[in-house]
């Protein structure tokens, strides 16, 4: 009988005791106590196993159990290591995750933090009957039981565990944290970033910063954000992203891995389409595979290729910082979004809060969150000079949908297919009519100014590439003849109408009415011969647009 795909199951127990399969990475145990520092820190994309690990790793140190959690490393990779092995079952373990810490204002963060230690002390409720503690030490941890506690004992509530641990087991303590940065996102889409930073910052310092009690440490997260105001005094601590050549195969599947996995589930053949959807990730100059997708894509493969990893979150902050985007950011997604790559910045240093201070900023998130992927990378001054691409067909979808919504929002959806049909049909009349209607909308909603016509312009363009791809080649801002024109829509068919629309923006200060524009725009098109690439591809059915722009006003005419 074939094990069975357990999507989501992030206990290691459970999912070797109940028999799913399991990809082997306990090579990560070998690996962590192998690296040098006592405190690590491995940021790695959402759903890409690290809670998994993480479990995996309490299971192989905890002191509880030991001769059962053995049981549970029989057949893995890990047991081949004697000298490693000789380490399971020797230490008290602490495994604290933070990835349901997600509140709405600052008084429910420090009532879900109070819930989280009191829940790990409940777990080590043993330590209350030990003949170690002293009574003033088992008052302590009874106030922290009770919720009776000042909240300040709640903060250092991990590391005073620590101290209850060591003098129980007279062993110092691994502690693994999950998910450390998800109370830091949150907090900043909620407006308590600040209070949040501090309460993590005096809980983490506190536990892994000159800890006596400390044996090792490995700390996960979706970033390195923060690093300067929670971890800035932590000398101990190495991190990992994921440029780094450690630990860069432990999160994620290896194309070996995907190969063996789909070869045990009879779907060999579907590799190729595997690699196309949920590929493109690379760690450490390995190519990496999205575990959630393809752990998805097996468990559900009669339904066929679908968006899972992107379906299994909101994006909130994902979708604010592009929405928010400048000219140059609409400029950037049109030539991802066409397959082309951008050369950016990529800082893994990034604080959470200068995300939005500084627009470059945007792209090194989205790269280490997963949304982009670096093709190339060099290092300079201690930022990675990255050629960066949409990883696979799964993230192109994201990025479609994201630009879609953005237009249903600022122009009714009928009335958006209404103004892109009349476009590619000719009518000239009721195209004017609905763009003028979306132009203003879009004034509005991306927060330019009637001066900025540009930004508008230029999600106009993403719109058509997104919408009408299926039909048409949307290109702008190309070489054609003797110039560039803004945009042509080429259709896929050379019996359907071609388009080119040339945009004109006329400012207050210039003595220049908008018919003149139009005039100008129009005698562009046919001075540079702009038709000569549709003429080429045996389209001989044009239409030629002027668009011309003077403050919120805009009027679209027919060559």
């Amino acid at each position: 009988m074939k094990k069975t795909i357990q999507v989501g199951t992030s206990n290691f127990g459970e999912l070797i005791s109940c028999n799913h399969y399991f990809v082997d990475k306990s090579l990560l145990i070998k690996e962590f106590i192998e690296n040098g520092a006592k405190v690590i820190l491995t940021p790695r994309p959402r759903r890409f196993g690290k809670t998994l690990n993480m479990s995996m790793l309490k299971h192989f140190f905890d002191v509880e159990k030991k001769e059962e959690n053995k049981n549970l490393f029989k057949g893995l990779k890990i047991e081949r290591e004697e000298e490693i092995m000789n380490l399971q079952g020797e230490f008290p373990v602490i495994f604290m995750s933070f990835k349901n810490e997600k509140y709405s204002t600052f008084e429910e963060f420090k009532y879900g933090i109070k819930s989280l230690i009191i829940d790990l002390y409940r777990k080590n409720i043993n330590l209350l009957e030990s003949p170690k503690l002293i009574s003033y030490d088992k008052q302590k941890f009874d106030e922290i039981l009770s919720g009776k506690a000042e909240m300040v004992d709640y903060y250092k509530g991990l590391s005073n565990l620590m101290y209850y641990m060591n003098i129980h087991y007279n062993k110092n303590v691994m502690v693994f944290i999950d998910e450390y940065d998800i109370p830091v996102q949150e907090s900043y889409l909620k407006g308590y970033y600040e209070d949040a930073i501090t309460v993590i910052r005096v809980m983490l310092t506190a536990a892994l910063k000159d800890n006596v009690y400390l044996e090792k440490a490995l700390v996960t997260g979706i970033l390195r954000v923060a690093k300067e105001s929670i971890f800035s005094g932590l000398n101990n601590m190495q991190v990992h992203t994921m440029f780094s050549y450690r630990f860069n195969d432990k999160f994620g599947f290896t194309e070996d891995e995907v190969k063996e996995l789909l070869k045990y589930y009879n779907l060999t053949e579907k590799m190729d389409e595997v690699k196309k959807w949920y590929n493109g990730y690379i760690f450490g100059g390995k190519v990496i595979y999205n575990p959630w997708s393809v752990l998805n894509y097996i468990s559900e493969n009669k339904i066929g290729f679908m968006p899972y990893w992107i379906n299994s979150s909101s994006n909130d902050l994902i979708k604010r910082l592009l929405s928010k985007g400048s000219e140059d950011t609409k400029k950037n997604l049109e030539e991802l979004i066409n397959g082309n790559s951008i050369n950016k910045i990529v800082d893994d240093h990034i604080v959470m809060k200068e995300v939005e201070e500084d627009e470059e900023n945007l792209w090194s998130f989205l790269t280490l969150s997963g949304y982009l992927k670096p093709v190339n990378s060099i290092v300079s001054e201690g930022k990675f000079n990255c050629e960066l691409k949409i990883p696979n067909n799964e993230v192109l979808i994201f990025y479609k949908n994201l630009i879609e919504k953005w237009f249903k929002e600022s122009l009714k959806n009928e009335k958006y297919n209404t103004m892109l049909k009349a476009l590619v049909s000719g009518d000239v009349e009721i195209f004017g009519g609905f763009f003028q209607k979306f132009v203003l909308n879009n004034l509005s909603y991306f927060d330019v100014s009637g001066e900025e016509p540009e930004r508008v312009y230029h999600a106009f363009v993403l719109g058509m590439i997104v919408s009408l791809s299926d039909k048409y080649e949307v290109k702008s801002n190309k070489e054609s003849g003797y110039g560039r024109y803004d945009v042509m829509l080429i259709p896929k068919n050379s019996s359907k109408l071609g388009i080119i629309m040339e945009f004109k923006k006329i400012d207050d200060f210039m003595n220049k009415t908008m018919e003149k524009g139009i005039e100008e725009a129009l005698n562009q098109i046919e001075e540079n011969k702009y038709e000569t690439e549709l003429k080429e591809r045996g389209i001989s059915d044009i239409l030629k647009l002027a668009i011309v722009f003077k403050g919120k006003k805009v009027k679209v005419v027919e060559g």
